[in-house]
This record gives structure tokens, sequence and C-alpha cells, in this order.
């Protein structure tokens, strides 16, 4: 066993990502290189993006990123921030992670106009035409001339979702 991985998933641990899938050790976890693939696949966010970022899983499939090292196991209540959510048919970016990455994305990204940009801030889900990937998105907007992630969005069927978190949604100036 890996010394920076328990034997099972639990939900009150952080345990660091193995690097590659040859190093897991826990089935079903997803490894460092898988996350970077994944991000890199999906979004055109480059893996030394992350080149200091350490990942860790608590629980069956929540991954956490932070920003510097710690000992693995540990029990810490938090640990950087949520960041991806894995073990199910499609992995899902955290509303955070895609704030704080998602400058960096060169794909799937779906640019919003003010009007759509403020339905989406605030939990709205929109009829959109779009010629992407269907799935999860960063949804951005303009904001002081520069594209601004606003969060993770759901492409299905000519229909915009808003994932934005009951928590986090807000109503943005505007029309």
């Amino acid at each position: 066993m890996s010394e920076n991985e328990s034997e099972g998933n639990d939900g009150q641990q952080f345990d660091r990502l193995p690097e590659t899938a040859a190093d897991r050790v826990v089935p079903g976890r997803a490894s460092r290189e898988e996350v970077l693939d994944w991000w890199d696949d999906r979004f055109g966010v480059p893996p030394e993006t992350f080149e200091d970022v350490s990942f860790w899983e608590k629980g069956a499939g929540k991954v956490w990123a932070f920003a510097g090292e710690s000992l693995s196991p540990t029990t810490v209540e938090g640990l950087g921030m949520t960041f991806l959510r894995t073990r199910q048919e499609h992995w899902k970016p955290t509303t955070v992670a895609v704030q704080r990455f998602g400058h960096r994305a060169s794909k799937n990204v779906v640019h919003l106009s003010d009007a759509e940009a403020k339905r989406f801030a605030a939990g709205e889900d929109q009829e959109l035409d779009w010629d992407g990937d269907w799935g999860y998105l960063v949804a951005t907007r303009d904001v002081a001339g520069e594209r601004a992630p606003l969060g993770v969005g759901l492409y299905l069927y000519g229909e915009l979702r808003s994932v934005v978190p009951k928590g986090t949604q807000e109503n943005l100036p505007g029309d």
C-alpha cells in the first residue's frame, strides 16, 4: 500500500490521489494523472496549471485541490477547495474550481451575454444555441473587458442548465 493512500474510502479523512492509475490502491479512486488529463481534454486547461496543487479524496469521489502539502492520510475538516466529483458516469467540476481555474479554459467554454449571465448566475436554465459539446461547460461573461468564469453549466438538448449551487446564486447587476 502507498504511504500516501489508505486502504479504502473514509469520509472522515483525506487521502492524496495516487500519481498514476498504476499506483492506485483504492479501486475507483482517480489518479492525479487522470484528473490532469480530464481538465486538459474537457476544458483545455493545461496540466502545468496545477503544478503546485496536490489532489485529495475525502469519501467516495469528492476530490479537493490544495496549494500545498500535507501528510496523507489526514483527518482535517477541509483541505483547500472542493474541486471535482468523480465516481459517477460523468465527472463534474465544482463551481469554485471553475471560478478559480476556468480563465485558463480553451474548450467547452460558453460565453454569455449580460442578460444570459444574469439568468445563469441566478440559477435559471435557458435555451441557448451553441455548437460545442454537450455536457459540463465553463460559463463565462465579460467583466472589465476580460472573460470571467461564472461557474459550471450543463448543456443538453439546446438548453444551458445552471448548476450554480443555491447558496452561491446571485443577482448580477444589469437589465
